[in-house]
């Protein structure tokens, strides 16, 4: 979560506990990432780092990782792709969906779109 939204971090603590996750399955450490971050991603006890954001802090994290686990959503370019025997009206929906929900802040926006030949003309 962003240090930017402290509390949202800190509202998912309250509601996992609410939800019976034992206290210590789920740690809310607040701080920015040169600081906290960094000491998490290093430190011996820390077996797997899941990170969203920029490519830059995620080439960083994975050289300071080490041999650990990591997951890295950076930012890519999610391809939607439309079959042939698609509903193309409700493709079009879904894939327009994607871009515009959230205002586009989502990491599964469908920014790339693949057609098969049949549905081109009447998209283009």
């Amino acid at each position: 979560m962003s240090e930017l939204s402290p509390l949202t971090a800190d509202r998912l603590g309250e509601l996992a506990l609410e939800a019976g996750i034992p206290a210590g399955v789920l740690n809310v450490v607040q701080g920015y990432g040169a600081t906290a971050g960094d000491a998490l991603v290093r430190h011996k006890d820390v077996r797997a780092v899941s990170f969203t954001g920029g490519t830059s802090t995620g080439r960083r994290i994975i050289e300071s990782a080490g041999l650990k686990k990591f997951s890295m959503e950076l930012g890519g370019k999610s391809p939607v792709l439309i079959f042939e025997d698609a509903d193309i009206e409700r493709a079009l929906d879904a894939a327009l969906f994607t871009i515009f929900s959230i205002n586009g802040e989502r990491c599964t926006c469908g920014f790339t779109h693949l057609h098969s030949r049949k549905h081109l003309s009447g998209i283009c």
